[in-house]
């Protein structure tokens, strides 16, 4: 049961941000992963792809095809998925175990390559988006924002250089769950990051 500000007390007696109490993937993605800062041009890139490929369906749907995923596209390694050719596209379109959304799959093959591109790296170019100091953590479900002037700033850069389904909202949603920003509620049980990105 969801309190008023957007908790729920899970059996084990922890209190969860409001989605994080569904169902036991949820928990496992909401305690051990979701908000903690994510480093590395790989594990970013690999997040911006799902988070893309979220658009339109329930992240648990991704959450459960993140191992086929992963598999289909190479573990995200940029480079792998950067020399991707149509023959590859072609077999990511008959792969059952992803999504199989062909505008999606160019856009992560495009996205490989500008990422490929970029002089100082994914993860340089992303966090240096992340505001400093980090937002409060917000008090309410109502307070969590969809999208933010930095998450406009950041797409707006993206697109710029050549990456696709990358929106503000997709920004924000990845800004908060690679820890550029702490939404984790503020009665949540996970433990609050430090106020700036870079310690």
């Amino acid at each position: 049961m969801t309190d008023d500000a957007g908790l729920v007390i899970g059996t084990d007696g922890r209190a969860r941000c409001f989605w994080g109490g569904s169902s036991p993937d949820y928990a496992a993605y909401h305690d051990d992963e979701w908000g903690k800062p994510v480093r590395g041009d790989d594990a970013l890139y690999e997040r911006l792809c799902l988070e893309a490929f979220q658009s339109g369906l329930s992240w648990i749907t991704i959450l459960r095809k993140r191992p086929a995923f992963r598999a289909a596209f190479a573990g995200f390694s940029i480079d792998k998925v950067a020399a991707f050719s149509d023959a590859d596209a072609a077999r990511l379109m008959a792969d059952t175990g992803i999504v199989r959304n062909r505008m999606k799959i160019d856009a992560a093959i495009a996205n490989a390559r500008a990422a490929a591109d970029l002089p100082d790296g994914l993860s340089a170019l992303l966090w240096s988006f992340a505001p400093d100091p980090r937002p409060a953590r917000p008090a309410t479900r109502a307070d969590v924002p969809a999208i933010t002037p930095a998450s406009t700033a950041l797409a707006k850069d993206l697109k710029k250089r050549g990456f696709r389904f990358v929106g503000p909202t997709t920004a924000y949603a990845l800004m908060q769950a690679t820890g550029m920003v702490d939404d984790h509620l503020a009665g949540c049980w996970v433990p609050p990051l430090s106020p700036h990105p870079g310690a």
